[in-house]
């Protein structure tokens, strides 16, 4: 497994930085994953304020990280809401995942993330074609 590039882009540092402990290393692990899971290489940027990745070559669409607002230790994977990506997670993984309309993956501090499910959400995501 080879670690994650260095967060090169200080918007998206401020914002992992301002998250709480443990959120943040939640949060840096699952940008690891998104490494991980990756098909190619990622530009990494901020979308809405959120750390999001992108693959270099323009296919596939973003993914961004987040924490839930107003729920403590709720953080989410979010994809484009106008993809049938979360359709295909919730027939892949319904029984092992939580989701919110057509937009993200909920995720949550007291529970275990289930990173083989989580990996391959994010290899589709960052694969998708319209």
């Amino acid at each position: 497994m080879t670690p994650p590039p260095p967060i090169t882009d200080p918007g998206v540092a401020a914002v992992f930085q301002a998250y709480p402990e443990p959120l943040r290393e939640r949060l840096l692990a699952l940008r690891t994953l998104v490494y991980e899971a990756a098909p190619s290489p990622l530009t990494e940027s901020l979308k809405w304020g959120q750390p999001a990745w992108r693959r270099t070559d323009g296919r596939g669409t973003t993914v961004r990280l987040d924490a839930l607002k107003g729920v403590d230790g709720g953080h989410a994977l979010y994809v484009h809401c106008q993809t049938s990506l979360v359709d295909t997670f919730r027939g892949l993984y319904g029984d092992q995942l939580r989701f919110e309309g057509d937009r993200a993956i909920l995720l949550s501090l007291d529970q275990p993330a289930p990173r083989e499910a989580l990996a391959h959400c994010i290899g589709l995501a960052l694969s998708y074609r319209t």
